[in-house]
């Protein structure tokens, strides 16, 4: 006898869905936790290479733990998100992560040699990613499909203002103590982290909405199947304008500080400290209601909206010159950051619904993410070698303008539609 086919709630073949209302305590626990993960991660950012430095490492050894973490990021995405799926108990895998990361501080704060680094940068890396996916899988649980939107908008927010905050505090705490101080301070954030996490109810989390599943009478293997998963025409088409993204987006903040530094040392580090906090402050103005548009708009304008910023702030990078209007463009990358920041989960929960996959979805998004930026340093500082700097952000103004189109020709519309009705 054949199986029916999954039934969307509302269709009359599964239980719709509740409507989720989460308590108070459980929705400031997930902000607290999510802002207090991001004090935690900004210090595993560049303040790594400076303390690695004033331990005598040279350039070669710190590249090589760097590298060591981003191999483990990229390879550990799909895993990472199958882990989530595979958990019964959210709050329990993201607190076992927050841990891992909580011992990696430590062994950078308490015995600065290569193979201890070396263990404690795979640790960070993997229990990372599985932090993207969770935070994401609790979220959906918590508020379900109709409300993750806005939920995502503020998740957004609270980690944009996490790490503002963080990069000011430990930038302080790295100059008036010194730059070990920054991984114990790591570590305090991590006690808050989980004590933030305590306080999100455990019962309140849907664990089958939270793994993007729906209730259903008779499972249909095929469509909750991985194969019919990586198959999805808008997952494929989306992590390919989430890769266009990445490649038009990660070396023009780099391309950039280099060329400010080489032109004037002395007031580089202000200025780039500015072009980062500048975005940060953006993405808390504006993702709360990037996720209240996307349920009113659709996600395809929005993703459009993003890649039309990005373009339009590769071009001006290639004309700007004046300090004071670089960091005036950055208000465009607050937007694309704001844009996707809330949409990656979100389209990954449109297209997933109903799979039970949804974390191993956001493992393939990130996956593209991650070749994406790293193929982006590379090409683009060797166009900036050879073509001039001017060139290599045009060009990164060109990818950016692909990705639009990808948007515009092929995306279609993931919104959940009235009854949770998801396009084909």
């Amino acid at each position: 006898m054949k199986s029916a086919r999954p039934r969307r709630a509302g269709t009359g073949d599964a239980n719709p869905p509740p409507d989720r209302r989460p308590s108070a305590q459980s929705q400031r626990g997930l902000d607290w936790f999510i802002f207090f993960l991001a004090d935690v991660q900004t210090g595993f950012g560049p303040f790594v290479a400076v303390y690695l430095t004033t331990q005598k490492w040279t350039q070669s050894e710190i590249g090589l733990i760097l590298s060591i973490g981003g191999i483990i990021g990229l390879i550990g995405q799909m895993p990472g998100g199958a882990v989530v799926d595979a958990a019964r108990s959210e709050r329990l895998v993201a607190g076992l992560a927050v841990a891992t990361i909580g011992v990696s501080a430590l062994a950078y704060a308490a015995w600065p040699i290569f193979p201890v680094i070396a263990l404690a940068a795979i640790l960070h890396a993997a229990a990372s990613c599985v932090l993207g996916p969770v935070i994401a899988a609790i979220s959906l649980g918590l508020v379900g499909p109709k409300a993750i939107g806005e939920r995502l908008g503020r998740n957004a927010r609270f980690a944009s203002l996490g790490n503002g905050v963080a990069a000011g505090v430990m930038g302080v705490i790295g100059y008036l103590l010194s730059s070990r101080a920054v991984f114990v301070v790591s570590f305090v954030f991590v006690i808050a982290t989980l004590l933030s996490l305590a306080r999100i109810r455990h019962r309140e989390i849907d664990p089958e909405q939270a793994h993007g599943a729906t209730a259903c009478a008779e499972p249909d293997l095929d469509a909750t199947s991985i194969a019919h998963l990586l198959h999805q025409r808008p997952l494929v088409i989306f992590a390919c304008t989430v890769f266009l993204l990445q490649l038009a987006n990660a070396a023009m903040l780099p391309l950039m500080a280099g060329i400010v530094t080489q032109r004037s040392s002395q007031g580089a580090p202000a200025l780039i400290a500015f072009c980062i906090i500048v975005p940060q402050a953006i993405v808390a103005l504006v993702a709360p209601t990037v996720g209240r548009k996307a349920q009113v708009w659709g996600r395809r304008p929005l993703l459009m909206i993003a890649f039309a910023a990005l373009a339009i702030r590769g071009a001006l990078f290639a004309m700007v010159h004046d300090p004071v209007l670089l960091v005036a463009v950055q208000v465009l990358d607050g937007i694309t950051a704001a844009v996707f920041g809330v949409m990656i989960p979100l389209i990954v929960a449109d297209v997933t619904f109903g799979s039970g996959h949804f974390n191993l979805a956001q493992g393939v998004i990130g996956t593209a993410v991650g070749i994406g930026a790293s193929l982006s340093n590379m090409v683009a500082g060797h166009v900036s070698d050879h073509f001039g700097h001017g060139v290599a952000f045009m060009g990164l103004a060109a990818v950016a303008l692909s990705g639009l189109l990808v948007v515009w020709i092929l995306m279609p519309e993931t919104r959940l539609r009235e009854g949770l009705e998801q396009r084909s």
